[in-house]
């Protein structure tokens, strides 16, 4: 096994990382690409891949954006250095070839959207989760968010793909003075069990 993290590492990642909702700041066009290529390394089923992130960071964008936005995530959202659409692609399976070359998998998803939208949303979400990571462990901080017209991002972003939008994550650099109290969670024994 590798050796655990520095404690310093663990509170960037985890303990006292938060959900910010005012985000400022500037972030380049390298640190997203560098964003990009630490969460693409996070496992999916058959290296499936099926995340499509959306970078929000010019005005014309966000414009596009803003008329999707519920009334409470909206002056948070225009206000944010960059939004991320994170969203997954239902034809993720046309990538398999290169994806997991050494079986064609294409075959076990082709015609059973029950599992293609099951295995995209699933493995698009924890694709999401590694952005949040990976932004953490870049120095930014994050405000993940529903909150907004799913079906309308879809069209003004997505038309004429099997794209699907998830989620929404703020990035930038966040302001501690306008954090609430962090919101308690549940001990192991109420959501873990060891058998």
């Amino acid at each position: 096994m590798a050796d655990a993290l520095q404690a310093s590492a663990i509170e960037q990642l985890f303990t006292h990382a938060r959900t910010h909702n005012v985000l400022g700041g500037e972030i380049s066009d390298e640190t997203l690409h560098k964003l990009y290529d630490l969460t693409k390394f996070g496992p999916t089923a058959v290296n499936a891949t099926p995340a499509r992130f959306v970078f929000i960071r010019s005005a014309e964008a966000k414009k596009r954006l803003e008329p999707f936005m519920d009334a409470g995530n909206l002056e948070k959202t225009m206000a944010a250095p960059v939004t991320v659409i994170v969203a997954h692609d239902e034809a993720f399976y046309e990538k398999l070839p290169y994806l997991f070359p050494h079986v064609d998998a294409r075959p076990w998803f082709e015609g059973n959207q029950s599992l293609i939208e099951t295995s995209a949303f699933r493995n698009g979400s924890l694709q999401g989760a590694y952005l949040i990571m990976a932004a953490r462990a870049l120095g930014l901080d994050t405000g993940p968010m529903s909150g907004f017209d799913n079906a309308g991002v879809d069209g003004e972003f997505f038309a004429g793909t099997a794209i699907k939008s998830n989620f929404l994550i703020n990035l930038g650099e966040g302001d501690p003075a306008a954090l609430f109290p962090r919101s308690p969670r549940l001990p192991f024994d109420e959501a873990a069990q060891i058998l």
